[in-house]
């Protein structure tokens, strides 16, 4: 497979959350990704032991900001080929995706996650 190019449209995922963006630079191990939608919103808690609610630190976890760059892993971007959708639009979709995920995990992880995911609605959809 070829290398990625500056200014092509990828998805990538970024810890636990999984975005559409643009490369703004190709490094040795990664690509610079400007973030411009949320496909998948990133998992609450602590990521070195998921879905666990018994942590020293239940980590609120926030989705990559519109235009933030992150640097992602080369293995963990694909060309996007579609329409790129409106990011707030993506992310509320990402958000209610995940609530639904979460609504039907009848656990202390899921139910602390929510609690989680109503207080970033607060901060996103202001």
């Amino acid at each position: 497979m070829s290398e990625l190019q500056i200014g092509d449209m990828v998805t990538g995922i970024y810890k636990t959350g999984k975005y559409i963006g643009e490369i703004t630079e190709v490094r040795p191990q990664h690509y610079l990704v400007r973030v411009l939608a949320v496909v998948k919103h990133p998992m609450q808690g602590d990521l070195h032991n998921p879905k666990e609610a018994d942590v020293l630190i239940f980590h609120e976890r926030k989705a990559l900001s519109y235009r933030e760059q992150a640097n992602i892993p080369k293995q963990m971007v694909k060309l996007f080929t579609e329409e790129v959708p409106d990011y707030l639009a993506s992310l509320r979709q990402a958000v209610e995706k995940m609530k639904n995920e979460l609504t039907e995990n009848a656990s202390d992880w899921a139910e602390l996650s929510l609690k989680s995911v109503a207080s970033l609605e607060k901060d996103y959809f202001k």
